[in-house]
């Protein structure tokens, strides 16, 4: 097919609020690479990442302990090394959807033609026999060191472009990819096993959407810490109880971490028999969640929705042999389960709506509301009356 020479995208043109992000109709389309596929996008995930790398607000190197504010630590993501790939302008969006229009050199022409959903991950790193695998010093993604999907079009690396072929609408196969990878990563690097009881938090959202259902592919028992309002929708993907936050609430609403061990081990039958929390919130719940956990315990977070610096009792952690993890994104073989899944149908799309890609400092503002469930998506306006209207948010 003749493809245009220019296209509409979204670009990120600094750091800073929503006014940062500008909507172009003359950006140039990009040619594959030798290795590359092109792929007309037809809908793209949204992600906290994406907001946070706006804001530049990763503040790995900030220490509480050094009479020093937090945004003067704050940053882009980086590698261990202090390094960023980021400049501008930079197209971000990482969870792709959409069709192989044009192959480069070294790629089979077999794959136009394919739908694919993009795996996002970066993967410099190689292991011993030359695969790609996650090395935590050089590691990046798609929509960050280089071009992503709020686009009409993107070019990707072949291998990181999955052929999908079961039935599900493009919108909500966009639903997957960077939460669902981050979930099933988390629940590896943790080894949850048949049976285990996972403590899910923030479980309305992506990560936590996905990581009830990743739970129950494995054959344990999600416990979810969610809303009242949210529950039956939790239970109906695969939630073995829930845990509301109402229940927990003190008397001023605020959070009340001795009524949600509590709450949390009525709910289990019993006190410390949480074998893993899987957790996106940290904040003033972090301390409460490690006392729900059996000895020997794992805690693994990959989230700080609720701030980054929580209190804590180190006795909590040493005297129960706890064991804490932090973790992101993912390696290629957690991504090859989940197309798994996804084509065995043993995890389903969790759409929470669809927003044209010229409103998305729209989308992004009702991402942040958290009234949702599951994933927010953007649709290219091109795509908008075949592939989005019908999810309109």
């Amino acid at each position: 097919m003749a493809l245009p020479d220019r296209m509409n995208a979204m670009l990120l043109t600094g750091h800073g609020g929503p006014e940062m992000l500008v909507h172009r109709d003359d950006v140039p389309v990009p040619r594959p690479a030798e290795g590359e596929v092109l792929i007309e996008v037809s809908a793209c995930g949204i992600n906290n990442t994406d907001i946070k790398v706006r804001e530049a607000a990763y503040a790995v190197d900030f220490d509480p302990n050094s009479g020093k504010q937090e945004s003067e630590a704050a940053a882009s993501i980086s590698s261990v090394s202090g390094e960023t790939t980021l400049s501008f302008p930079r197209i971000q969006g990482a969870d792709i959807v959409g069709h192989v229009v044009a192959v480069g050199a070294g790629v089979p022409e077999s794959r136009v033609g394919e739908r694919v959903l993009v795996d996002f991950s970066i993967y410099h790193g190689r292991d011993a026999d030359g695969r790609p695998t996650m090395d935590l010093a050089n590691v990046d993604y798609i929509g960050h060191g280089r071009d992503g999907g709020f686009a009409d079009y993107v070019a990707v690396p072949s291998a990181n472009a999955h052929a999908i072929k079961r039935d599900i609408p493009d919108a909500a196969l966009a639903t997957f990819g960077c939460s669902t990878l981050t979930g099933e990563h988390m629940l590896a690097r943790v080894d949850v096993k048949v049976g285990q009881y996972v403590l899910v938090t923030g479980a309305g959202g992506g990560v936590g959407s996905a990581a009830v259902q990743l739970v129950r592919a494995r054959g344990a028992l999600p416990v979810v810490v969610t809303s009242r309002d949210k529950v039956g929708t939790l239970e109906g993907l695969g939630a073995e109880v829930c845990v509301a936050r109402q229940d927990f609430a003190g008397p001023n609403g605020a959070f009340d971490g001795e009524r949600f061990v509590e709450a949390v081990a009525e709910a289990v039958g019993g006190r410390n028999r949480i074998d893993a929390v899987v957790d996106q919130v940290g904040g003033t719940m972090f301390h409460s969640l490690l006392r729900c956990l059996k000895p020997d315990g794992h805690y693994i977070t990959a989230g700080t929705i609720a701030g980054y610096t929580p209190r804590i009792n180190l006795h909590t952690v040493y005297m129960a042999f706890l064991n804490i993890h932090g973790s992101s994104q993912g390696m290629p073989e957690d991504f090859a389960r989940i197309t798994g899944y996804i084509e065995a149908g043993q995890i389903v799309p969790v759409l929470g709506g669809a927003y044209r890609l010229s409103e998305l400092n729209r989308a992004q503002e009702a991402f942040q509301s958290k009234s949702h469930i599951g994933k927010l998506v953007v649709v290219p306006d091109r795509k908008w009356d075949a592939v989005g209207k019908d999810h309109s948010a």
